[in-house]
């Protein structure tokens, strides 16, 4: 079982409740094990972070980042938390919302790489 922090709860609650428009297109795709078969969680408590996605059997983490990724201090703190996430065995694959939005089928072809080869 992954490590979480139960004070983080209540702000996943809030973050699913309040989904970007690209996190809600991501999320109609991939809900309901159309994947590989594979289940997906969304706003998922994993360490000291809230991912956007994740699913256990792939060990996958799927991140959809806005602008204030883009920048010297988003861009570092994306990097600290993708390598905590790696030591914790997870795949981290990281799109831009708009990347979500205009090319949604490159996407989830790289999604679906990862995924195939699962048991």
């Amino acid at each position: 079982m992954l490590p979480f922090e139960r004070k983080l709860k209540p702000l996943a609650r809030n973050l699913r409740s309040n989904m970007t428009d690209a996190e809600h297109f991501i999320w109609s795709k991939i809900r309901r094990k159309q994947i590989n078969n594979a289940q997906f969680y969304r706003q998922k408590n994993i360490g000291h972070y809230i991912v956007d996605f994740y699913c256990p059997r792939g060990k996958l983490v799927i991140e959809i980042d806005g602008g204030q990724h883009y920048d010297k201090e988003g861009f570092e703190k994306d990097q600290i938390r993708d390598r905590n996430l790696q030591e914790l065995g997870l795949t981290v694959l990281r799109f831009s919302d708009t990347e979500v939005l205009k090319n949604i089928n490159g996407v989830l072809e790289k999604v679906h790489e990862h995924l195939k080869n699962l048991p």
